[in-house]
């Protein structure tokens, strides 16, 4: 029989940062409203939440990595929402958070949970952001509740 090891969806005694853009603030502010919810849901204590505002989702891989470098946070909720325009400048700032994202996550060991929507249109943004596809934000938090434990675990 082999050993399972995986983390759990229990957020006491984690911390936690939230990196949020402020544009398209319209749906970020729903994503964060829907990862506080998350959080408290599962037993985060509000002094181990730290919201940080950033510009827009190309700035979240530079705050995430200042921020996984305090060695402070057992996870990181990267918040952002892109949504597609007349321009290529949608397929730039996407494709840079995503990557951005993802090697600060590999450089640092700290976990980062991708929660940018990278939409169509408004109207997908705001299904994404609370509407009836549920809220990203709240899924982005629960991923990192998991890995922020998991990776806890697997440290011991």
């Amino acid at each position: 029989m082999s050993q399972v090891t995986e983390g759990n969806l229990d957020a006491r005694g984690l911390k936690f940062a939230i990196v949020v853009a402020r544009f398209n603030s319209f749906i970020t502010d729903r994503l964060l409203a829907g990862a506080e919810d998350a959080l408290k849901r599962s037993g985060a204590a509000a002094e181990d939440v730290e919201v940080v505002r950033v510009p827009g989702s190309w700035e979240l891989p530079m705050a995430a990595k200042a921020l996984a470098a305090q060695k402070r946070f057992d996870a990181i909720i990267a918040l952002g929402a892109v949504i597609r325009g007349e321009t290529p400048h949608f397929d730039h700032v996407a494709g840079q958070a995503a990557s951005g994202l993802a090697a600060v996550q590999a450089e640092t060991g700290v976990p980062v949970a991708f929660g940018v929507l990278t939409t169509n249109t408004v109207e997908q943004a705001i299904d994404r952001a609370g509407g009836k596809s549920g809220n990203k934000g709240f899924d982005a938090a629960m991923t990192a509740i998991e890995m922020g434990d998991l990776m806890r675990r697997l440290r011991k």
